[in-house]
């Protein structure tokens, strides 16, 4: 019976030790640039439209900071991903709410449902996206009052000021590397036409595989 007891005791310590690795080099980089992503943004704030007002921190920054900070290397987290999935989720969320706001359900519905196939097409899929062009549907009337404004000013200004930070803060301890794509702005290499021979070799490396 104590044989068993403690095997069991011993079975645990090990699940619960490879469950809960302790990184704490990880961990203090995660942490100083969500602290300094989001307290930029927060004393932004506070000097430019007072103690009072919380215009600039819109919640789906948050969790744009768990990605960016958290899991530099994933997909999502992206700059692409980031910029792109927060602008035009707002640009959706704006649309909606000017269309569709007297039905604050139907408006919320439509609003995150199309910001998530707007993503899809354009690869920028970025989840904090939805809550963004929630919060320009069920925002206060401060949000609501901006209209388009809302794209730019708090949404675009944010998102590049979490991204400045992630690309600095990411990039100086030797573990990290972000972007996963150094040249990610750089559109237009992905359509370049490739030289006759390098086609030619591609359809018969293609041939010979079928």
């Amino acid at each position: 019976m104590r044989r068993r007891l403690r095997g069991h005791a011993r079975r645990v310590r090990v699940i619960v030790y490879r469950e809960t690795l302790f990184d704490w080099q990880e961990h203090l980089w995660t942490f100083l640039g969500a602290f300094l992503g989001i307290g930029l943004i927060g004393l932004l704030n506070r000097y430019w439209l007072g103690p009072a007002d919380t215009l600039l921190l819109v919640g789906s920054f948050g969790a744009s900071s768990v990605l960016i900070y958290g899991v530099v290397n994933s997909p999502l987290a992206q700059p692409r991903n980031l910029l792109g999935g927060h602008v035009f989720s707002a640009l959706v969320g704006v649309t909606v709410q000017r269309w569709l706001g007297g039905e604050l359900w139907l408006a919320a519905a439509v609003a995150v449902a199309l910001s998530i196939v707007a993503m899809q097409i354009t690869k920028t899929l970025h989840p904090p996206g939805g809550a963004t062009a929630l919060i320009a549907v069920v925002g206060s009337e401060h949000i609501k009052a901006l209209g388009y404004g809302y794209v730019l000013m708090p949404v675009l200004l944010g998102v590049l000021l979490l991204l400045a930070v992630a690309l600095l803060v990411n990039n100086l301890p030797g573990s990290r590397r972000y972007p996963n794509n150094r040249h990610w702005y750089k559109v237009w290499r992905r359509y370049r036409r490739r030289p006759r021979s390098r086609r030619v070799e591609i359809v018969v490396e293609a041939a010979e595989v079928v």
